[in-house]
């Protein structure tokens, strides 16, 4: 029996894990893929938005600058990267400098700080790679960017710390409510909770229906990246973007806190909420987008591009209510989700207190998430003594981004360690690199099945049937 359930281990999912870690209460997060982050979060662009952009009165404008005023405390007692590099919003014509001027006031409105339409002048000394042909930007300070897939296994691995069970694999199949008491039927097993969370992205207006809330539809709309070497990571200073349109805020083009270039998304409905491939058209659309606002940069240098589907609701809002008794809805979270997530959590928490949910804060609560340190973050003197403790700090696998085989096992023994190839590059980055793991996967391969106690051959790189080997060849 447990106090709260939710479902979805995502960034909102995880965040209000990490919320409800604060109090005396006995709570487990369902996931069905293998790992957190595994969903539309691990594709996110990492941006942390000022705020302009939402419509003023909406809960995207409300909680996406609550929650862009949370991050730096938050990424600090997490030990996530952030920067707040400030965004640059560019028009190319004067059609274009008044949607500037109404996105300025909006975000005025909005309650965002130090916003400033700028001209080409000043716009072209910040960032001496922005295309000629732009004349005026939107220059937001406040914008940032972070490590989506970090952010979120850091509020999971910080609420499991402080006391949250996590369920991963475990796909929900059936919920409903039996007496006072939520019933949710999955694969694995039964699991009963007094109060529910549905975090469940764009499959929560599933999720949603089963428990008798009001029928909303979640619109499984894809965005195709592109990643760039870290020899193009120094393009850009800041985030930019292009005049929105009636899909979204455009191509964009920003510098990652790990010192690589990201371009994209575009922005396509889809029928299937887990198709996640990509197009040589969408490719190119990202390509030719990104060309527009920025010169200079050398495609030739992208190492990868992925894809992710953006849970969009049939509504112009994140829907956050009270579908039922005892219940909340987290859903519908597009853009700017992953900025809005920790406002997110303490408005959740806020219902989940008023449909009767009684919260102790806990005497003990774990603020700093307990982290190791990876070999190359360590000074030489804790470099000698973890070599001197263990050997395998010394043994690097992945060469492009400096992981040892000390890191990984440390990871995988870690809290909510991963279980998978793509969770390993997801904490520690080997694969990442240019090579993208063409040198480091065989050998995470081999750790990962060391340690798990299985055959190399089960060993897969994400979820369910991502089976690498088939077999030996010798």
């Amino acid at each position: 029996m447990y106090d709260v359930a939710i479902i979805g281990a995502g960034i909102v999912g995880c965040a209000v894990a990490r919320e409800l870690s604060k109090y005396d209460l006995n709570v487990v997060v369902i996931e069905k893929s293998f790992d957190v982050s595994d969903g539309s979060t691990k594709a996110n662009s990492g941006i942390v938005h000022a705020g302009y952009d939402a419509v003023e009165g909406t809960l995207k404008a409300k909680l996406n600058v609550l929650g862009n005023r949370m991050y730096e405390d938050l990424c600090r007692e997490l030990e996530v990267p952030f920067s707040r590099t400030g965004s640059l919003v560019i028009g190319f014509d004067e059609d274009e400098v008044k949607e500037l001027r109404d996105l300025y006031n909006r975000g005025v409105n909005n309650g965002v700080e130090g916003l400033e339409v700028i001209d080409g002048t000043r716009l072209h000394e910040m960032e001496p790679n922005i295309s000629e042909k732009a004349i005026a930007a939107l220059y937001a300070p406040t914008a940032g960017i972070t490590s989506p897939y970090e952010l979120c296994i850091a509020l999971a691995e910080n609420a499991n710390q402080n006391g949250v069970e996590f369920k991963l694999s475990t796909r929900v199949s059936k919920v409903y409510k039996y007496k006072d008491l939520f019933v949710i039927e999955s694969n694995k097993d039964i699991v009963q909770a007094k109060y529910l969370v549905n975090a469940a992205g764009i499959f929560s207006d599933d999720i949603n229906r089963m428990i008798g809330g009001t029928p909303f539809n979640i619109i499984p709309r894809r965005g195709e990246y592109c990643l760039i070497d870290k020899s193009q990571g120094a393009i850009v200073n800041s985030v930019i973007f292009q005049a929105p349109t009636k899909k979204g805020k455009g191509i964009l083009v920003a510098p990652t806190t790990h010192g690589n270039l990201l371009i994209g998304p575009n922005a396509i409905e889809i029928p299937d909420k887990e198709n996640i491939d990509t197009t040589d058209v969408g490719l190119q659309e990202i390509i030719n987008g990104a060309k527009r606002s920025v010169n200079n940069i050398n495609f030739r240098e992208i190492i990868t591009s992925f894809s992710g589907v953006r849970a969009t609701p049939d509504r112009r809002d994140f829907i956050i209510n009270v579908p039922v008794k005892g219940s909340v809805n987290a859903a519908g979270i597009e853009s700017p989700g992953l900025t809005s997530a920790p406002a997110i959590a303490e408005m959740v928490l806020d219902l989940l207190i008023s449909e009767g949910l009684k919260t102790n804060k806990k005497p003990k609560f774990i603020k700093k998430r307990i982290r190791t340190k990876t070999f190359i973050e360590m000074d030489e003197a804790e470099k000698r003594a973890s070599l001197k403790e263990n050997p395998l700090f010394g043994k690097v696998i992945c060469r492009c981004e400096h992981v040892t085989e000390g890191d990984i096992i440390s990871a995988i023994r870690g809290p909510l360690g991963p279980k998978t190839v793509d969770g390993v590059k997801r904490r520690l980055r080997a694969g990442m690199g240019r090579c993208q793991g063409g040198f480091c996967m065989p050998r995470v391969v081999e750790i990962l099945s060391k340690e798990l106690n299985i055959s190399p051959e089960e060993v897969l790189k994400a979820g369910e049937g991502s089976y690498i080997l088939t077999g030996r060849t010798k």
